[in-house]
């Protein structure tokens, strides 16, 4: 399995900070569409045996929907591989479980999540939502110096994190938890966006998924639902409170509800913003109602899905795409690259807010699709409305900054100018 000399590395999470690789994914996918990647000791994580990397998109959509070949249980969802003794804890959320299989227990919980995240208790949400995005470009705009301002800091990391805990009936006072554990979790493969990382007896960073680590946040979740089940609101965590959860499921459901669906729009918000100030005339189509606002929020999470990449592994020796995989391989798909994939996607370096179809897998594909995606389109679609109708067109200011990640697709800052007429 040793690579060919001209396959192009889209392991090292360095790579990301400097811009997704589109280039090296071209390659990848006209020239070896499942590729294998070493995976060397990177910024003190250790080395890993390497894995196979999947780039077209249909072959990313086979693999997605194929979980008896490719499993999210059998090595769970990251590149980097666990401890093995940390599996069995990583396999009580659904995210690293299969469906009807290993305990069967994917299906049942994800029909519970279902019922406590149903579109009409999202919906009830919008007007919330709407007021928000408000109060926050205004703030903006008051708090703007030379007339710009860090939208991250500013506006998307609090849009994002006050809309879930609202969904989810976390108190007020305690919604700066969540920021916390989201950066330390998402965050940890950026020296400068996480916290120092705490070492194993080895010397070695420790994962900050290992449970040795959560213990905060499954304390707080136990408590939280104790609270819901003697004072129930309309919210997700009273939901989940009543359905009957393991104490172990119910906090993995905090820990997936909490890092997922905070990232998943924190990350999507000011990348589609650094896109729209990237392609000026897209963003003057938008705000000339020459582009509908429901298509242009597909075509922005195409072209910045919030998550670059999830690990599979074969359950059995299998070939795809003409490449044969032995099983117990890691099998990573990129959706980034999926989604400019030429053969689904014509022009796919343009932004054309009025695509469609619109194929994307930024929310995943399969049994493992994001069960958050109707209240993330909700958030992102009531952003761009409020942009448009308050703030000028989105201009920088200044560099962004992307997350080191080869896992998440982060922006860490985005200084735009907010000074001037709305349009």
């Amino acid at each position: 399995m040793d690579p060919a000399a001209d396959v192009p590395d889209v392991f090292d999470p360095r790579l990301y900070a400097e811009g997704i690789p589109y280039e090296r994914y071209r390659l990848l996918r006209e020239h070896h569409p499942v590729a294998w990647q070493e995976e060397p000791e990177v910024l003190g994580w250790p080395a890993g045996p390497g894995f196979w990397a999947v780039t077209r998109h249909a072959d990313v959509v086979r693999v997605l929907r194929d979980h008896a070949t490719y499993s999210s249980w059998l090595g769970a969802t990251q590149i980097r591989d666990p401890d093995p003794a940390d599996l069995p804890f990583l396999r009580r959320t659904m995210l690293n479980q299969d469906p009807a299989g290993n305990a069967g227990d994917h299906g049942r919980l994800r029909r519970l999540v279902s019922r406590a995240f149903t579109p009409a208790r999202v919906d009830a949400f919008a007007d919330r939502v709407r007021e928000r995005a408000r109060t926050l470009l205004a703030g903006a705009r008051d708090r703007a110096e030379d007339g710009a301002v860090d939208v991250v800091a500013s506006v998307t990391d609090e849009y994002a994190l006050l809309n879930l805990t609202d969904l989810l009936g976390v108190p007020a006072a305690d919604r700066a938890l969540l920021l916390e554990w989201t950066v330390r979790i998402i965050g940890y493969q950026d020296p400068e966006d996480a916290p120092a990382p705490v070492l194993g007896p080895d010397g070695k960073p420790l994962n900050p998924r290992a449970p040795a680590l959560l213990g905060e946040m499954f304390g707080y979740a136990r408590e939280l639902a104790a609270h819901k089940r003697t004072h129930p609101g309309d919210d997700v965590m009273t939901a989940l409170a009543g359905a009957g959860l393991e104490p172990a499921e119910l906090e993995m459901f905090f820990f997936l509800l909490t890092v997922a669906g905070n990232d998943t729009v924190r990350s999507a918000a000011p990348g589609a913003l650094l896109a729209l100030a990237r392609h000026p005339a897209a963003y003057r189509e938008l705000a000339g109602r020459r582009a509908p606002v429901e298509r242009a929020v597909e075509e922005l999470l195409r072209v910045h899905p919030p998550v670059l990449s999830f690990r599979r592994t074969a359950a059995a020796d299998t070939e795809l795409a003409g490449q044969p995989i032995r099983a117990g391989d890691k099998v990573v798909v990129f959706h980034a690259s999926a989604n400019h994939d030429e053969r689904v996607f014509p022009d796919p370096g343009r932004l054309d807010l009025g695509r469609t179809p619109n194929p994307h897998v930024s929310f995943g594909d399969g049994p493992h699709v994001c069960l958050g995606a109707h209240f993330a389109r909700l958030q992102l679609r009531v952003l761009y409305e409020e942009w448009l109708a308050a703030m000028p067109a989105p201009e920088l200011a200044g560099p962004p900054r992307r997350l080191v990640s080869n896992f998440i697709n982060g922006i860490t800052r985005l200084p735009l100018r907010v000074s001037g007429p709305a349009g």
